[in-house]
Parts: C-alpha cells; structure tokens; sequence
C-alpha cells in the first residue's frame, strides 16, 4: 500500500476513542459529586441536591450505556463524538440552570466538551458544538435560578460581572478550541510526513535489494545466454533461407541480443558513478523505448506534440529508460492489437502517456498498483505469462527517482489501461544523468 492509498476520509474520522470519553465524563462525574456535596454539607448553602444528583446520575447512566454498547477501544465516529460531547453540553447546562447560571465559577467548565472536540474532530463538528456552547451560556446570562448563598441572605450578581462571565466564557472557548486544533493538527502532520518518510524508506529498501538480486542474476545468465546466442547463430547459418524456420530463427537471435542488453543494463543500473555523457532528446528517448518492441504483432501509434520552446535535450538515464520500458512492455503484453505512445512537452513539463486497447486495470488493484508484490493484471491468455508484481513497482521508483509522477488509469472509453508520466521540465533537461 501507497502512503497515498490510505482512506481519504477527513482528517480526525474515527478519531476519539471511547476509551477517552469514559475516563474525562468518570472524572467529571466525581467532581459534579464531590462540589455538590461540599456547597451543601461543608458551606451549608441551599442547594438542592435531590436535582443535582439526579443531573449526575444521567450522565453515569450515559457513561454506563456507553460502555456497555461500545468496547474501551473503539473509536467513535465524529458525528457520534458530536453527539455525545453534546449531551455533556446540555448536562452541565442543566447543572448550570439551577445553581446560579454563569454567577456560578463553574460556569467556565461548559468550555470543556468544545476543546476536547477541537483536538479530535473536524472544523463542522467543532463549529456545531462551539455554537451549542455560546447558546447555553446566553441563556443561562437570563434565565437562571439564584445562586445558592448564606442561609437568610441572597446573592444578586450585577449585569456587568455577567456580561464579563460571558465574554470571558466565550473567548476562553474560542481561543482554547483553536490552540488545540492547531496543535493537533501539527501533530497530525508530523504524523502523515513520518509515515511517508518511512514508507518511501521502504521502498528504497526493496530497489536496493532488487539491484543486487538483478546484478546477481546477470552475471548468472551471462553463460547459459551466451550459448543461446551462438547456437542461434549458427542454426541461423545452416538454415539460410529456409522458409519454414529461417525467420523463427531469426526472431530467436534478436531476442536474445535482446536479453543480453537488458540484463546488461540492469548489472549496470545501480552503479552510480557511471555517467553515460551521449545527450538524448525527448523523441529518441520514446523511440529507444519503443524500438524492442515492435516485433510482437502488436502496432505502437507515435504521437508528439512540442510547443514553442522545443523538445528538452537531456542526458541519457538508465533508469528511465528502463522504467518507460517496462510501462510499454505491460502495454504491449495486454494489448489487443494496439499501444498509444504519446509526448507533449511545454515549457513547463514533459510528459509521456502510455495507453492500449486491452482489459485495463481492475478496480480493486488500480488504487494499490506500482506496490511490490501486487500483480496488476491477469492475463487470460498466457496462464504463465503472469509475475510477481514487481515490474510496475520497479519501474515506478526508477521513474520516481528521476523525479516522475505517475497516475494509473482506464481509459475514459472503458477499453484499455493508460499510464501517464510527468516531469517538471527542468528535470529532463538536467546536466546530470
């Protein structure tokens, strides 16, 4: 799997566990307990308690409720958070209401629900909680019961020290909830770039250890290939102009030439102070790709189109080479009858689109191809002709490497793969190979 193939959902779905909600909402429900108790039994102010604990026990049935239908690490959805932080809301509303409204000093605490979401939830989910927030503490600014005082006297808590509890609330809520969305998703981003740092590690890990088996494997076929090649060579001179064979043998000669050079490039593709100093434009590249196969009754259509400033002229590159290489040989293996190459340059990229009239790719493997091990297409009519997966995941890095950006699609008339591969156009142009 891609770093890139993982859910795109928002950035904090399924974020919260209930685990969480459980510990903060026990918490809660210990100190509601334990002031409630001491404003009545330890100042000896009028409170009724009855309604009070009867507020408290909703929330622990909640809480019960809650974890009985849900395991300790399951994670909530955001619209479920939502609503649960929600009913906290409301609870402390309640609790609020007959206590005082916000000339109580606890009126501060509706803030919490609107924190804790802002470090777990999307912006929408925030904004609906924020909004149910600022409704409770205005209302609770009008209407309210007295707050509970000394036995024979009451407490009238003058309109500007509301107003001020109002806007204190407000702001506290406010710049708190964005302090903790901001922090969140810092980490959420350091998160996502380690993830990718180690994944793209990763992938360099599984090229280099391909670059030695594909050395390895050179130099163990060099032998057996040379044989081949000499016997060829000398089948092709005693059959001559023989027509029934002549031109199998041929075939047989070329392609394994073909070998020769193939695996030549690949004992050479990880060595990285061999610099191949022939510059080449943009159309040869295409046609030293193309050129090998055309020999499979398969025909590849060339289309160019170079704006104003020209084709790039850059060094030759073993590694795109060989990666551009391997698109087209998948092309040309599961194509029907043909293969599309197509260039376009401008002035600020170059990019190389590679389609064919055949099956195309598989929903269910079209998001995870170019990773190693994941075969892109099953090939209905060759039962051996099928691989590992790792010719697209080589030839991805190779082109990635070069700085290339892939994109693996069907085609729009629903017949055929296309693979399109684009380079800012300084990087084909680059003095370095």
């Amino acid at each position: 799997m891609s770093y890139t193939d993982y859910p795109a959902e928002t950035r904090h779905a399924s974020h919260l566990r209930m685990r969480t909600l459980i510990r903060l909402r026990t918490l809660a429900i210990i100190g509601q307990s334990v002031t409630v108790l001491g404003v009545a039994y330890g100042f000896g102010f009028p409170l009724p308690v009855a309604s009070c604990f009867l507020l408290i026990a909703c929330l622990a049935l909640l809480n019960i409720a809650l974890r009985i239908r849900y395991p300790a690490t399951h994670r909530l959805s955001p619209a479920t958070s939502t609503l649960v932080l929600g009913l906290d809301i409301l609870q402390l509303f309640g609790l609020l209401f007959i206590t005082g409204g916000l000339a109580n000093p606890f009126s501060v605490l509706i803030c919490v629900p609107v924190i804790v979401a802002s470090a777990s939830l999307p912006v929408r989910n925030i904004v609906v909680l924020g909004i149910t927030a600022v409704a409770a503490v205005t209302v609770l600014a009008f209407y309210h019961r007295p707050l509970p005082w000394y036995p024979g006297e009451s407490f009238e808590a003058p309109l500007v020290l509301i107003v001020g509890n109002w806007i204190a609330i407000v702001s506290t809520a406010a710049f708190a909830a964005f302090y903790a969305y901001r922090v969140s998703a810092e980490a959420e981003e350091l998160a996502d770039a380690l993830m990718a740092t180690e994944f793209t590690l990763q992938r360099e890990q599984h090229l280099s250890a391909l670059d030695g088996l594909a050395a390895a494997a050179a130099h163990e076929l060099g032998t057996p290939l040379a044989t081949i090649t000499v016997v060829a060579r000398e089948m092709e001179r005693a059959l001559g102009d023989d027509e029934r064979f002549g031109e199998d043998v041929q075939l047989l000669r070329s392609q394994s030439e073909r070998c020769r050079d193939i695996m030549r490039r690949l004992a050479t593709l990880s060595s990285s102070d061999e610099e191949l100093m022939s510059r080449l434009p943009l159309s040869s590249l295409v046609e030293e790709v193309i050129a090998p196969h055309r020999e499979f009754g398969v025909e590849i259509k060339v289309a160019r189109k170079t704006g104003p400033e020209g084709e790039p002229v850059g060094q030759r590159n073993a590694g795109i080479i060989h990666g551009l290489g391997n698109l087209l040989e998948n092309a040309v293996d599961f194509a029907r009858s043909t293969v599309e190459v197509e260039s376009e340059c401008d002035a600020d990229h170059v990019i190389i689109r590679i389609c064919d009239d055949g099956p195309g790719f598989p929903q269910d493997v079209l998001s995870r191809i170019g990773d190693p091990f994941v075969s892109q297409r099953g090939h209905s009519n060759e039962p051996s002709a099928g691989g590992l997966g790792l010719g697209l995941f080589i030839a991805k890095t190779l082109l990635e490497r070069s700085g290339a950006t892939l994109e693996f699609a069907n085609r729009e008339s629903g017949k055929g793969a296309s693979v399109t591969v684009s380079w800012p156009r300084p990087a084909m142009e680059r003095t370095e190979g």
